[in-house]
């Protein structure tokens, strides 16, 4: 399975707003940030805010912002929003060519199996979790001037 590149950046600029927490995220900064295009981004944008996983502020100081906290987004909202399909093979399509083996068929039932065991682990992970795994995001999305000072081991 793969998921597509609007999938990733939809991660991506929810990762940005995120760790923007506070401020309104506008789309040429994001857009900037990782080198693809506003349009792209503001299609993206479309999926997110009618399910509500991000809100977006009109006018000239607007931009956007996460709907909910970043803790209470998980992959899996994500991914669900900015998926077209879920079908990992020919039968798992609505009008798919009729198999005599459709009702008894094992790889149907290995497929749907591995299928909903990817969505339990991207249900385990939320926005917050990617944003805490990377200390210096701000400094990498360009949301810092100076990268954080290292920490110091304490002398013993």
């Amino acid at each position: 399975m793969r998921l597509t590149k609007q999938t990733n950046y939809a991660v991506r600029m929810l990762m940005y707003c995120a760790a923007n927490d506070g401020h309104l995220s506008r789309i040429p900064e994001i857009a900037r940030a990782y080198g693809v295009s506003e349009l792209f981004l503001f299609k993206i944008l479309q999926p997110l805010t009618k399910a509500g996983i991000v809100e977006t502020v009109r006018g000239r100081n607007g931009g956007v912002r996460l709907g909910r906290a970043a803790d209470k987004i998980t992959l899996f909202d994500v991914v669900r929003v900015t998926e077209d399909s879920f079908a990992m093979a020919e039968c798992f399509e609505d009008g798919a060519v009729e198999c005599p083996l459709v009702d008894s068929c094992g790889l149907n039932s290995a497929l749907r199996k591995a299928l909903n065991a990817f969505f339990d682990v991207l249900t385990e992970y939320t926005i917050d979790d990617l944003v805490k795994a990377r200390p210096q995001i701000n400094f990498l999305l360009g949301l810092d001037v100076a990268p954080p000072a290292p920490v110091l081991a304490a002398a013993v």
